[in-house]
């Protein structure tokens, strides 16, 4: 048995340093029409391979234009991380679905990556005649009102360019514009003749219902002179001529909200839509008093973070709720921008027993099937058990009884009570034989008094600091005739100041916590209800003996 563990461990073992030190497959995009060039990029962190990946199984279904090859050194924690990459321009041969064969380097390979090539569509003649052009398309020619729309700009030129190109930025009064990514470059093979290709992909996303025009767009380069004369080539402005090209201007249809989507529910039309719930902890033993976070994440395909409406909030008798800051974040991908939210709240349970969380329904539009969807999450449980070591301020009717506490206090309040008569007995023995005594100082107050409590409380709240108003705040109710819980349940000043204090030590946000509302509901507690400060030793006369 020991024998087989350890084969295990060695197999396991094995197999994370061969996929350490494998062959790590990428290409810049995964869709491509017939005639355009794809780049491959083969990556491994073994130092110990050297040569060039056998390239071989790739000539039955691309054509190699060109490889190069880089080398990189990153120092991470004082560490040292060697990496190399084989970048490979390919041309498919063929449309349609086309693999990428597993290539070898030494012992290692990486995997296999499908490609699928589309039939290009026949170029205008003038145009491809042309050294430089520019093409402009919509994915789609109608959209829902707030839905995504993709523009693809693609810049053709069969001569070489300066670095001096400009493209007027794209601007439209009735829409919202996300650009997804950086430009890309490429080569593409049109009418036998190679040419470069800038490409760069926009997310329109409509405000209006109607007809919305996409400007045309101005693309703006110098030709370079394939031979410039000696006398320009070393001094004066760069050789050639400078060309600008525009696109063609695009309609798009914008489709109107359907009337079957609910009023009152936010408009949200996207491809795809997903919710999900995380917890940290896990709700599975929940004591009374325990800060759990609940993270709701909206994700949808053909939005963007800020169309995403807030989730509902959980607000359930029995828990108390401390949200946090959304997460907002956008992702591109080859269908456009996905957009993402999350909510996050902690969750802190006041009572024992079952607590039900409903459903989470979100309805949304899709745009890809054309027709309404609803995306929930099921209703859960949480099962709250007794903390017996957690004092936790509850309003008037949520406090559990705790018997094994009442005994205890009840055992406690008959030996107080036996010392209390003893004390008495002692108190008016020492009254009598005062009588025939001088007149004697009051004794020294021990312990610190209620006006100086209230002054800690007070410079507390002034200063803000949750943790030290709360050690204040339990001085000064200790001192007082009724409990802090009493108090809150009959004061509801004093009841909202004490959540916004439990809010503030529970969650994250205790930095930004005011005192004010707190010194002011304690200090407009009726006068009935709280200890009367003592008066000063001038407030009462001395003892004489009759």
């Amino acid at each position: 048995m020991t024998r087989f563990t350890a084969f295990l461990f060695a197999l396991l073992f094995w197999t994370v340093q061969v996929q350490a030190a494998g062959l790590v497959a990428s290409v810049d995009r995964s869709r491509l029409s017939s005639g355009e060039t794809v780049e491959l990029t083969l990556e491994s962190n073994d130092v110990t391979l050297f040569g060039k990946p056998d390239l071989t199984p790739l000539e039955p279904a691309f054509e190699v234009r060109g490889t190069r090859q880089i080398n990189q050194l990153t120092t991470i924690n004082g560490n040292n991380q060697a990496t190399t990459r084989w970048i490979i321009t390919l041309l498919p041969k063929q449309n349609g679905s086309v693999e990428i064969p597993s290539l070898q380097l030494g012992e290692v390979r990486s995997q296999p990556i499908t490609l699928q090539v589309i039939e290009s569509e026949t170029q205008d003649t003038q145009n491809t005649l042309a050294p430089v052009f520019i093409e402009a398309s919509l994915d789609q020619s109608s959209v829902y009102v707030q839905a995504q729309a993709i523009l693809t700009l693609r810049i053709y030129h069969s001569v070489s360019l300066y670095d001096d190109s400009s493209l007027t930025p794209l601007q439209i009064p009735d829409a919202r514009i996300e650009q997804l990514g950086e430009s890309r470059t490429y080569e593409k093979v049109i009418n036998g003749l190679r040419h470069g290709v800038i490409e760069m992909r926009y997310a329109i996303f409509p405000q209006h219902s109607g007809v919305l025009s996409i400007p045309t767009q101005t693309f703006s380069a110098t030709l370079v002179d394939v031979q410039p004369s000696p006398d320009v080539a070393s001094q004066g402005p760069k050789p050639g001529k400078l060309l600008r090209v525009s696109s063609a201007e695009i309609p798009l249809t914008v489709k109107a909200k359907p009337e079957t989507y609910p009023a009152d529910a936010p408009w949200l039309p996207a491809r795809s839509l997903s919710l999900s719930e995380s917890w940290s902890p896990e709700p599975d033993h929940t004591q009374v008093g325990d800060s759990l976070t609940r993270s709701l994440t909206l994700k949808a395909e053909g939005l963007a973070s800020s169309q995403l409406p807030p989730l509902p909030a959980t607000d359930i008798n029995g828990l108390r709720r401390y949200p946090d800051q959304p997460v907002l974040g956008n992702q591109n991908s080859e269908r456009g921008l996905i957009g993402s939210r999350e909510d996050r709240e902690a969750l802190v349970p006041a009572h024992s027993g079952a607590i039900e969380l409903p459903t989470v329904d979100v309805v949304w539009w899709n745009t890809f099937e054309d027709h309404l969807e609803h995306s929930s999450l099921p209703a859960r449980t949480l099962q709250v058990s007794n903390n017996p070591s957690l004092m936790v301020d509850t309003p008037t009717g949520s406090a559990q009884v705790n018997y094994a506490a009442d005994s205890e206090a009840l055992w406690w309040w008959k030996l107080s009570t036996v010392v209390l008569a003893c004390t008495t007995l002692l108190g008016f023995g020492l009254w009598w034989r005062a009588r025939w005594q001088p007149a004697i100082l009051r004794a020294a107050q021990t312990g610190p008094s209620p006006r100086t409590v209230l002054d800690e409380l007070k410079r507390a709240c002034q200063a803000n600091d949750p943790h030290a108003t709360r050690q204040a705040l339990d001085a000064w109710a200790r001192q007082q005739p009724e409990t802090l819980a009493d108090m809150a349940a009959r004061f509801v000043p004093l009841s909202d100041a004490l959540d916004g204090l439990n809010g503030a030590l529970y969650s994250e946000t205790g930095q930004h916590w005011q005192g004010e509302d707190l010194w002011r509901a304690t200090r407009a507690i009726p006068l009935a209800e709280r200890v009367q400060d003592p008066v000063g030793d001038s407030g009462l006369p001395p003892l004489y003996p009759k």
